[in-house]
């Protein structure tokens, strides 16, 4: 048998005959047992291959779809990366796995809060269920991961005749989204239920949905990004680095920039600095206009009309910490559960046209702070977002008089 394991044909020919038996229900646990016993390791791009193969026979990607995670969970450690390249610090796929061990750590905490709680008192139980929901809030952000996945690094794949193995994943994401969207709606709709009955959600809505986060970074981690290291030239990962913040970082913001190494940049960004904002009342280099918005004593973020932080400004004196993670991001999951009804009510008035502006002030760390919602309509009246303004007002209170004399003030 050592001479099958180790000619590439006959693997690839074992690992189909086996995948296609598992498809068919063929006794499964007997088919996983023989997989792992003679693929103690096989290289992922014969993972790959073997799936565009089998694609390619006429096998329908759904049915595919149906099956994957149980061939890849058999294969789950087995699989060799070999010689695939190394992704350098803030390349592209090292984002992708510093975010998947943010998604990581946040399906464990979760994990951790459904694993206590049975033993928690009838009274904690709703304080319980909203933690989770954070976590699941927060983990939602993997769309934008997925987005990135799907919309800069399939379309490359898919041009290098890869067609399959992205579709496949594609479809995974979908029922990602899909779970992780049921559970949290099930826990909304779970406040008036008994604690059996929520140990019950938890078990049958909250767990599929982290089994589904977990299964995906596998993928990921053992298949997709050694062949995407693999495939991808560095001016295609150059492409997919610089269209990154279109979509924004999931749970992660990158510390580390990264520049490929004889790629000439200079002319591929030649002229993006000389670009030109006209407005109807003046207009900005893309210099100035980052510029002004770091020197605006007031802390500025733009949601879209779906919903999504589109922009903040990001001066030196912020008062509420922002990261592009953020960026993508629907507004309801920057807030914590217990203000998501006041952002709600906003979002609704605003795209009705009842209103047109919220404010709040509050005491925050001693200092006392301006908050003002605007909606932001097109030359038709037409909503096209909301304006976010933060001010912090505990200096202006206190001033008395007049000052007409020349007087610097020195910035704290």
């Amino acid at each position: 048998m050592s001479e099958l394991i180790n000619n590439s044909e006959k693997r690839k020919e074992l690992l189909k005959h086996m995948i296609l038996q598992l498809h068919k229900g063929e006794a499964p646990e007997e088919v996983k047992k023989r997989l792992q016993e003679l693929l103690k390791s096989i290289p992922y791009d014969e993972v790959v291959e073997v799936e565009q193969e089998l694609i390619d026979e006429g096998l329908p990607a759904e049915e595919i779809l149906e099956f994957c995670d149980i061939h890849t969970s058999v294969l789950e450690g087995s699989i060799d990366q070999g010689g695939a390249k190394a992704a350098p610090p803030g390349h592209p796929v090292d984002t992708f796995r510093k975010e998947n061990r943010e998604l990581t750590r946040v399906a464990d905490e979760v994990r951790k809060l459904i694993d206590g709680f049975s033993a928690v008192m009838d009274n904690e139980m709703r304080f319980y269920i909203l933690r989770i929901r954070a976590g699941l809030n927060e983990l939602m952000d993997v769309d934008k991961h997925y987005l990135r996945k799907e919309y800069l690094v399939f379309p490359f794949l898919e041009s290098k005749g890869i067609t399959g193995p992205p579709k496949v994943m594609w479809g995974k994401h979908d029922e990602v989204r899909g779970l992780l969207g049921a559970a949290i709606k099930a826990l909304v709709s779970a406040a008036t239920l008994g604690k059996d009955e929520l140990e019950m959600v938890l078990s049958l809505s909250v767990k599929p949905a982290l089994q589904a986060i977990d299964d995906m970074i596998m993928k990921e981690e053992e298949i997709l990004f050694p062949m995407c290291m693999d495939k991808l030239t560095d001016e295609e990962w150059w492409q997919v680095y610089e269209q990154t913040m279109d979509y924004g970082y999931c749970l992660y913001d990158p510390q580390e920039s990264w520049i490929p190494e004889g790629v000439d940049l200079k002319a591929k960004r030649e002229g993006r600095d000389d670009i030109v904002v006209r407005l109807s009342t003046g207009s900005f280099d893309i210099v100035e206009m980052e510029a002004l918005f770091k020197t605006l004593p007031i802390d500025i973020t733009y949601v879209d009309k779906d919903d999504k932080v589109k922009f903040f400004s990001h001066g030196p004196d912020r008062i509420f910490a922002r990261s592009r993670a953020i960026i993508g991001r629907d507004v309801r999951m920057c807030h914590p559960p217990s203000s998501v009804g006041n952002v709600e009510q906003i979002l609704r008035d605003f795209k009705a046209g009842r209103e047109d502006s919220a404010a709040f002030w509050i005491n925050f760390g001693g200092r006392f702070i301006y908050i003002e919602y605007f909606a932001m309509r097109g030359e038709k009246g037409e909503y096209i977002g909301t304006l976010e303004f933060t001010q912090d007002l505990t200096k202006l209170r206190k001033l008395e008089g007049e000052q007409r004399l020349l007087s610097y003030v020195k910035r704290d």
